[in-house]
């Protein structure tokens, strides 16, 4: 395939050829792919920025025109060579076992580039879906944890202009679970503060049917943040961990030892029983292990918060439980039968082929 690039003033464009002749003329037909860009009083009325090129020189077409010849022409989008279902599912697959980008381009044979647009792209697809299910839940338990990661840089190398700034430094992740059916009800990327701890709270709450005894860590944030989602209407305890001192001698972070634990009943009447944070502490392992960037550091927040949307997508809707031998969207009633990662990638907007380049669906 030929490729070039004409730069003009006030326009960019790629030009793409399909190395075809035309029977009768010997002309070459060309497609453009025209960004985020100005154009100039002669290409107006191009509605899809199409343009024919005969021996060099540029015809305008008088009106807007799809492209009528399918194998010499085509549009192109944000992917410039559209996978296969297969090769799709194997990236996919790879991501979620908790391989890295790189590590998965090579084992799909694909550029890491592709790897990480198919990543931002089914990520996105993941979280909106995520944001209208699950709701309406017959929950009756959840546990909350927030587990630290960071993006860029640790908070002690962040330079002092960006100080403050989020997404650089630490970065945490909240995330209820429901103690019963396993499943992530919800989850937020932001700063361990009350703002929002608070924000994702009130998610929480517009999510579940009826009253819930709730279970945190000691962080005073949620005090602040419970009350403002629940008001009086749930069932709330503490479980406050006492830890022992760092040895001084430790050079490396490493977390203290735990001594014991202290339930606290904040609000309502919860049941002492059920006052307990090990689900979401082993779901917060879980995400560590399946997700490289837990264990080493994201370089962008927008990748950090893909990969989330996509586990948490993956581990409510695709994975069976250990425990409860079906996925945790299954126990819920959310669904029937276990997704598939083919499931996951419907959720993307729909791409048909033609000419062998990619095309939205709606476009054409």
């Amino acid at each position: 395939m030929d490729f070039r690039e004409v730069s003009e003033p006030d326009i960019e464009l790629n030009l793409i050829s399909n190395g075809r002749e035309e029977e009768t003329a010997g002309d070459l037909w060309w497609a453009i792919r025209v960004g985020d860009c100005s154009l100039d009083a002669d290409l107006d009325f191009l509605d899809l920025g199409l343009l024919c090129f005969s021996h060099g020189s540029t015809e305008s077409i008088s009106e807007p025109t799809p492209l009528t010849i399918p194998f010499r022409s085509g549009i192109m989008f944000s992917m410039a060579n559209v996978l296969s279902t297969a090769k799709r599912v194997q990236i996919v697959h790879a991501l979620v076992e908790g391989n890295s980008l790189r590590a998965t381009a090579r084992m799909a044979g694909v550029s890491r580039n592709t790897v990480n647009k198919l990543l931002l792209e089914l990520g996105a697809a993941c979280d909106k879906f995520q944001a209208e299910q699950p709701v309406d839940l017959p929950t009756s338990r959840i546990e909350c944890d927030e587990i630290w990661s960071f993006v860029g840089m640790k908070a002690k190398s962040v330079p002092e202009e960006r100080r403050g700034e989020f997404g650089v430094g630490d970065v945490w992740t909240f995330v209820a679970l429901d103690a019963e059916t396993k499943l992530c009800i919800s989850w937020l990327v932001g700063p361990r503060d009350t703002p929002t701890a608070t924000e994702f709270m009130q998610d929480v709450a517009g999510r579940v049917r009826r009253r819930v005894q709730l279970t945190t860590d000691g962080h005073k944030m949620y005090l602040e943040a419970v009350e403002d989602a629940f008001g009086a209407g749930i069932d709330y305890a503490m479980l406050h961990k006492i830890y022992g001192s760092v040895p001084e001698t430790e050079t490396r972070y490493s977390p203290a030892v735990c001594n014991g634990t202290k339930r606290i009943a904040i609000q309502g009447d919860p049941d002492a029983a059920f006052v307990s944070t090990s689900y979401v502490e082993r779901s917060n392992l879980d995400m560590r292990m399946r997700m490289r960037r837990f264990t080493r550091f994201s370089k962008a927040l927008q990748q950090h918060y893909a990969s989330l949307a996509l586990h948490f997508a993956y581990i409510n809707w695709c994975r069976i439980h250990g425990t409860l031998r079906v996925t945790p969207a299954m126990a819920a009633g959310l669904a029937t039968r276990p997704w598939e990662i083919e499931n996951l990638l419907a959720l993307m907007e729909p791409v048909q082929h033609s000419g062998g380049r990619p095309r939205l669906a709606k476009t054409i």
